[in-house]
């Protein structure tokens, strides 16, 4: 398949599906499922561009499983916590109606679509990886060992969490064990460098620098706008003092030995 079809067909899938997810998220009264889409279609695109791209088959098989890996498995990961606490909606987005008083459907719809575009923006690496035929190289082994670490440290920190809340559900209760006795966020950590990995194997196609944007995105992302902030003031609210004390001695982001409180 040439490369411009395959971009809009792609193109094309990701806008309708998310235009069906806005409305979907208005007929239950929670917007929340975006998070999970979003995943969900980078990991699906991911995979779209490795079957049928024209590049190295190696290369393509690599980045097609890191795209489904990640995606899907956050995807799912995300779905069940959406689910888990339906019908109540994400606070992010009880803000945003609150902030969109008088015009929230229509300002979500253009929410869903900026996701969408983000979609295939982010996506971007697995297109050229997908459509590149010269050879396996040092760019894509390194960036293989690094999105490999990435994920399994994500999918450890993930694990870690949820054994501690099988465990201990009490509400004022902070998860101190594992990684996330280094790092309050192990998570979006290692999600970033997924990302780094992903770029970096991109580094070994043609055009693949373009994509540095994609780990800048994610990690301002998680450090500014969805990730660390929303959390962590979610955190304090809900555990108080004992959340206070766990900001004192752990580093925010980057695993570091913590400090004596």
């Amino acid at each position: 398949m040439n490369d411009p079809t395959l971009l809009g067909i792609v193109a094309a899938m990701v806008i309708l599906d998310f235009a069906g997810g806005w409305w979907f998220g208005g007929k239950i009264k929670n917007y929340s499922l975006v998070d999970a889409m979003w995943a969900f279609w980078i990991g699906l695109a991911g995979v779209i561009y490795a079957v049928f791209g024209n590049g190295n088959l190696p290369k393509r098989i690599a980045a097609g499983t890191i795209a489904a890996v990640w995606g899907f498995r956050l995807a799912y990961h995300l779905q069940k916590r959406i689910r888990r606490h339906h019908p109540q909606e994400d606070s992010r987005y009880q803000k945003l109606r609150e902030i969109w008083d008088g015009r929230v459907q229509s300002a979500f719809f253009w929410f869903f679509q900026a996701q969408a575009l983000s979609v295939l923006l982010l996506a971007l690496p697995y297109f050229l990886v997908a459509r590149d035929s010269s050879p396996w190289g040092v760019f894509e082994t390194t960036g293989l060992i690094v999105a490999l670490i990435g994920l399994g440290g994500e999918i450890l920190s993930d694990h870690q969490m949820s054994r501690f809340k099988e465990k201990d559900n009490r509400p004022g209760s902070v998860c101190r064990e594992g990684l996330w006795k280094y790092s309050r966020h192990p998570n979006y950590f290692f999600e970033m460098v997924i990302w780094i990995g992903v770029f970096l194997f991109a580094c070994g196609s043609a055009w693949g620098w373009i994509t540095f944007f994609a780990p800048l995105t994610i990690t301002f992302l998680l450090l500014k706008v969805t990730g660390i902030p929303p959390t962590e003031a979610s955190a304090v609210k809900r555990k108080g003092d004992a959340y206070r004390d766990y900001q004192r001695t752990t580093s925010a982001f980057i695993p570091l030995p913590p400090k004596s409180s």
